[in-house]
Order: structure tokens, then sequence, then C-alpha cells
């Protein structure tokens, strides 16, 4: 992904804007954790693994994030879905200053 101006151009890497949307993430409330799928198990990734959980695509309107996620049991799943939303495209345009076209939040577990 560049971002050109007149002073010349920025080159982000997919990994970089990954690694702010999990972060990003991770510090909303009821997400346990960022989820990877393994042979029909799903794993909880460590913090700074979380990356992994994270699939960035890019297009020519802006990026589309998708995040596999695990939740808190007893929280509720389509508040918390929104709060992760609206927290990774505010820190992903913030941080890198792409547009973020869509963000996807695959719920892979809910953990008690």
């Amino acid at each position: 992904m560049e971002l050109g101006s007149k002073y010349g151009t920025v080159k982000i890497s997919k990994n970089i804007v990954a690694k702010t949307a999990a972060l990003a993430a991770l510090d909303c409330y009821g997400l346990v954790g960022m989820a990877k799928k393994s042979l029909d198990f799903v794993v909880l990734l460590k913090n700074e693994q979380s990356a992994k959980g994270v699939r960035v695509t890019e297009t020519k309107e802006g990026v589309v994030i998708d995040l596999h996620v695990i939740f808190e049991f007893g929280v509720r799943l389509q508040t918390v879905a929104e709060n992760v939303i609206e927290s990774v495209r505010y820190n992903v345009e913030k941080t890198t200053g792409i547009k973020v076209k869509q963000i996807n939040v695959y719920i892979e577990s809910v953990r008690i």
C-alpha cells in the first residue's frame, strides 16, 4: 500500500495494518483474543502473534480487514463486534492514513 505526497511515497506493509488492527481490537471490552483456525481447531493467539488472526486485502477504495476473534461468554456479541469495528476503523485510519472500506468480524469461539 502506498501513500503519496508532494515529498515522496510512503509504503506501508499489510503486516503493519494487521498489527494495528489486532492491537485496536484487543483493547475492546468483551474480546478474549485473536484466533487462528488450525485443522478444525480454534487456537487463541498470544499478543505478539495476534496479527495472524487478521487478514488484510487491498482494494481500490481502501482496505478490507477480516478479524478472527474469540469473545467472552456472557457479552452481547453484536455490541462487542460493533465496538471492535469502530475501534479498528478509527485506529487504522488514524495511524496509517489508509481508508478502511470494510471490516468483517468472524467469531470463532466463545470463552467462559
